[in-house]
Parts: C-alpha cells; sequence; structure tokens
C-alpha cells in the first residue's frame, strides 16, 4: 500500500528550525523577492514605480531617486506597520500552513511569544489574503457538488427540567446562527459563503457555476429549482450516502473540516468572522496535496502583492 503524501518526507519542505537557522538576513531576503519578483529583489518604488533606489541599509529601507519617497518591503501591503522580525512573521506564515484544522489564536500567540491581538489579527490578515486567492470571479465547471451546514446559534439547555424551552422556536433562537454554502468543483477548487438559509445557495450557484455544469446536491427541497437550469443529481441522504455514483462527499469533506476547525481550534466563531473560517478551511482543503513549503510561499506572496488591510490595519485602535 503506497504512503499517504501528507505522511511522506515530500510534504515536509519547510520548518521552524530552518527558518530560525537561516536568520533574519535570509527572511528579509525572502521578503524582497516575492514582493519584487520581476526583479529579483531589487526594490521598487510602489508610489511612482521607479526602479532606481537607494539602499538605506542601517533601516531595512529604500529612498526612491525620482520622487524620493521612503518605504520598506512591507510598504503598502498586508504587513503595512509590522512590528514582528521577518524571521517570526516566516515562521508565523509555517505554523499557520501546518495546522491542517486551523489554529486558534491562543496557541499562535504561545508559538510566536506575542500578545494574543497580535496573533488574533495577524490570523485575519492571513485569513483575509486567502479568502483573495479564492473568490476570484472565475465560474465553476465540470462536475459541482453543492451543499449547506449551520453554524453557532445554539442554546444550551437549562439544568432544570421546568426552565428548560423548546430551542427549535424562534423566539427562542439567538439569531446568530448562519449557514455556509459551498459549491465545490470535483478535483477543483472550493467556494464558501455566508448566509441566512441554505436555499440562498440556488441564486449563488446561478452567479457562480457555469450552466454547462453537472451539479450534485442532496435531497432538500430548496435544490429542487436547479433542475431547471443545469443538469442535476440527487442523493437521499436518509438512505445512503452514494446512490451508483451519484454524491455529494466532496462537499461535505469540506464541511467536516471546517467543523473540525470551529469545534476544535476555535470552540466559538462570530458570525461576522465566520466568512473568514470558511475561506481558510477552504484554501486547506483545496490545497491539501502540496507541500507545506509551496502553500507558505504562496501564503506570503499573496501577502505582499495585496493591499493593505482596511478591515484589520489598526482594528485595535478603532481605526477602520
Amino acid at each position: 500500500m503506497a504512503q499517504h503524501f501528507l505522511l511522506s518526507s515530500a510534504s515536509r519542505t519547510l520548518s521552524l528550525k530552518e527558518i530560525y537557522k537561516a536568520g533574519e538576513q535570509k527572511a528579509y531576503d525572502v521578503f524582497c523577492k516575492l514582493r519584487w519578483p520581476e526583479t529579483g529583489g531589487e526594490a521598487v518604488c510602489p508610489k511612482c514605480g521607479c526602479c532606481d533606489t537607494y539602499n538605506i541599509t542601517t533601516r531595512r529601507k529604500f529612498k526612491c531617486k525620482a520622487c524620493h519617497s521612503q518605504f520598506s518591503v512591507t510598504s503598502g501591503t498586508m504587513f503595512s506597520s509590522r512590528k514582528l522580525d521577518f524571521t517570526d512573521l516566516l515562521a508565523a506564515i509555517c505554523l499557520f500552513v501546518n495546522g491542517s484544522k486551523g489554529m486558534s489564536a491562543v496557541q499562535f500567540s504561545r508559538d510566536l511569544n506575542v500578545q494574543y491581538k497580535t496573533a488574533w489579527v495577524l490570523a485575519h490578515k492571513l485569513r483575509e489574503a486567502l479568502g483573495k486567492n479564492i473568490h476570484t470571479g472565475e465560474v465553476l465547471d465540470g462536475h459541482v457538488e453543492i451543499d449547506g451546514a449551520y453554524f453557532g446559534g445554539h442554546i444550551r439547555s437549562s439544568n432544570l427540567k421546568k426552565n428548560r424551552v423548546d430551542r427549535r422556536l424562534k423566539q427562542h433562537q439567538t439569531g446568530t446562527r448562519r449557514v455556509v454554502v459551498a459549491l465545490r468543483e470535483r478535483l477543483g477548487r472550493t467556494l464558501p459563503f455566508v448566509a441566512k438559509n441554505e436555499s440562498d445557495g440556488v441564486e449563488l450557484a446561478q452567479v457562480h457555476v457555469d450552466r454547462m455544469a453537472i451539479l450534485s446536491a442532496d435531497e432538500a427541497s430548496h435544490w429542487d429549482t436547479l433542475h431547471a437550469g443545469w443538469e442535476t443529481e440527487r442523493v437521499n441522504h436518509s438512505e445512503c450516502y452514494s446512490d451508483h455514483g451519484k454524491h455529494t462527499n466532496w462537499v461535505e469533506s469540506y464541511f467536516s473540516r471546517l467543523r473540525r476547525m470551529v469545534r476544535g481550534q476555535h470552540h466559538f466563531v462570530s458570525p461576522k468572522y465566520l466568512h473568514q473560517y470558511a475561506n481558510h478551511a477552504a484554501w486547506l482543503e483545496d490545497n491539501r496535496r502540496n507541500d507545506n513549503g509551496t502553500n507558505a510561499i504562496n501564503l506570503l506572496s499573496g501577502m505582499l502583492n495585496n493591499a493593505v488591510s482596511r478591515t484589520w490595519s489598526g482594528y485595535w485602535q478603532g481605526i477602520k
């Protein structure tokens, strides 16, 4: 029996030991090469695009010869105003991509030896970068599976029987329950969305799925509308998980990872940020066959090639 890829040495091409052994200068060089790959790591002014710059080595900054503005390798990126060393940032990305079920901010802060607030915002910045790689505007084609899973809004039952209420009634709900609707290509990409009702997935499919694709869904009645627009296969989960090849196992695999992430790592996820965790689980699921070094480089490149986060920049200072 062949060894699983994740158990092989080929899946481990990056480690914390290698990052800290290489040192701060090596980590800095990696940032430069990924920020400016066209020039081989030579600085390019983010303000005017000039390639002629002075190197201020004492502060790891550059000065443009054309517009005279000063900038660093992280200026104008999602790492803007960073205070951590470059080795710590690389280590953070390594830890982040190695967590197959995600990583809680508490564990993140302990491993990096930083405050909880620092770890929490950094993790969300990383998730934001992942989301931009996932939601690129491309439509899904081929064979696409669609399903939904509910998260949050759980009402704990009272200890005394006389104090218990019917938690199924609307007046006893918290209003924080949300559903993650996922569209997943077989052997392809996963697109997650957060909605209030699973039936909203029909409209999402109309926007993000090619009309020539084949859709697979379960027996829920709101998926009946899909038959009017696509060739649709249905499986009755009350009878079987697969009916002669008709199944939604791929999208269920994604939900399995997301549930373990929410319940096992984070324990509670606010509906305000549920889409961040849904994107994180989708990225982990789609890139599970890549070695951790490739995933770390791709994530770091995405962070350096995206603008300053408008959601998380100055979050704790109330800057929105």
